[in-house]
């Protein structure tokens, strides 16, 4: 089985095309990314609203607000980490895996804060981690020292594969954002636990993506023998997410039979 999802559950663009809520998206995809925890901690009334939009097939995987990742580096967080999880418990049984997005300055010296933190959250969850500084991709004694202390506590190391969107013409406002915000690092496809997550950041060039996209193929496909994966696909206007998906789809339902029909999201181009 794989999860498969966008970053986020609604977009403007999205509204033509049939999808305004949560309970919208939750029809065609089977999990979210959940950016919005990084930057701000829901309502306890918003998050039971997302318990209602959805069942107990879907799955969240939300990040640690960024007052946890980023502000505090990890350290004495205890009380707004076990806040969050208190915030989120409605969703107890619907989160695929919380995860750490740490700054690219998070860096080898900070690893001990990072075992310390995951050693301290609760056993009953799933969790990942997502780093970007450069010393975690030069295949040194650091980058070991990471996967393998999260190997050991069986944490999942998030990918990042920004190739596409780098290797893109920057002939849009979207695009030279995009180049300029997301990382550009090594794509190091390591399965660290059973439950990888992949952010492939494509570009608006979609036959380029569907070529760069063929080596995940074959890679989950091989996950898949051993540890049920999370995709999730973005785009430098989030709002031709479903572009993606769509150009995507024949390889990912020939790989992934169970995956079933494509999600019945109308083209852009079909609606003027």
């Amino acid at each position: 089985m794989i999860y498969l999802g966008l970053p986020q559950w609604s977009h403007p663009k999205w509204v033509r095309l049939g999808i305004t809520s949560l309970e919208d998206y939750a029809r065609h995809f089977n999990c979210v990314e959940g950016n919005t925890t990084l930057y701000a901690v829901p309502g306890a009334e918003t998050v039971l609203r997302w318990r209602e939009m959805t069942d107990d097939d879907f799955r969240f995987c939300f990040k640690f607000p960024a007052t946890i990742s980023h502000n505090a580096a990890l350290r004495q967080c205890d009380d707004l980490t076990a806040d969050f999880l208190s915030r989120m418990s409605p969703l107890a049984n619907r989160i695929g895996q919380y995860w750490l997005q740490l700054p690219a300055s998070f860096g080898p010296e900070n690893l001990p804060a990072l075992w310390n933190f995951l050693d301290t959250l609760p056993k009953d969850f799933t969790y990942g981690v997502e780093v970007r500084h450069p010393s975690f991709f030069n295949k040194s004694a650091d980058e070991q020292a990471f996967n393998r202390g999260l190997h050991e506590r069986g944490v999942n190391r998030a990918i990042l594969d920004s190739r596409p969107v780098h290797s893109a013409i920057p002939d849009s406002e979207a695009i030279r954002k995009a180049q300029s915000k997301k990382p550009k690092l090594p794509v190091h496809a390591l399965v660290t636990a059973e439950n990888p997550l992949v952010r492939f950041i494509g570009s608006n060039d979609m036959q380029q993506n569907l070529t760069m996209f063929d080596v995940w193929l074959k890679t989950l496909v091989k996950w898949e023998e051993k540890s049920t994966p999370y995709l999730f696909l973005h785009t430098p206007d989030i709002g031709q997410a479903p572009e993606i998906v769509h150009t995507l789809w024949p390889g990912l339902q020939q790989a992934f039979p169970d995956l079933g029909d494509e999600p019945a999201i109308p083209q852009q181009n079909s609606l003027f």
